[in-house]
């Protein structure tokens, strides 16, 4: 890893613990974590193969799994893949840093119909890496793939540089809402869920 990430610098020794704990406990209470997930299900072909960027402790991957999709997880914490592939068997989870995303080398060459980069991950990537994470997962998908991105607006990371970001790594912007079950957008919303795609090829 080049950099440590902003989830490594920013919070303390017990965060990871304190996160996987809470999603744990939240799932046993029956609470809805699947609205990521619906999304993206909303979004691609029935069997789509989809890359879970930043994927935590695999929520938002085992419900799209759970939808017929195949998927694969990258997070650069740990703590939060082991939790994934204890809490959520069937998708391939793995530890890397989005920065230096590359799965060609992990033994997935197959491209990836969409991506999602849900809970805030853009926000805690290594200070100066956003547009690199942006271009990685980007040249992960293939003509004509859709990734969606969802973090705070007010987390660190001006939105003007973050679409700017996106069209230096080669993606589009097609819709963009307030909230993952599609609130209209608006420029003072607190939280900003953008679809992006990557062009097809021309012939």
């Amino acid at each position: 890893m080049a950099r440590p990430t902003r989830w490594v610098t920013d919070t303390g020794p017990e965060h990871s613990q304190w996160y996987i704990d809470r999603f744990r406990r939240l799932a046993a209470e029956g609470a809805d974590l699947a609205g990521e997930a619906r999304l993206l299900d909303a979004l691609v072909p029935p069997g789509s193969r989809i890359l879970d960027a930043g994927c935590g402790t695999g929520r938002v991957g085992a419900a799209l799994a759970a939808r017929g999709h195949t998927v694969v997880g990258v997070d650069a914490d740990p703590a939060l893949v082991e939790a994934a592939r204890a809490d959520h068997p069937g998708p391939r989870w793995l530890v890397g840093d989005l920065a230096e995303l590359d799965l060609p080398a992990a033994g997935e060459p197959e491209p990836f119909d969409a991506a999602v980069v849900a809970g805030n991950v853009m926000a805690f990537v290594a200070p100066g890496t956003e547009p690199e994470v942006l271009r990685r997962v980007a040249a992960h998908l293939r003509p004509d793939g859709v990734v969606v991105v969802g973090f705070g607006t007010e987390r660190g990371y001006p939105l003007a540089d973050f679409d700017a970001d996106a069209v230096t790594a080669g993606l589009r912007r097609e819709h963009r809402f307030a909230t993952w079950d599609l609130r209209p957008w608006t420029d003072d919303a607190d939280f900003a869920v953008t679809v992006l795609r990557r062009p097809a090829a021309t012939a």
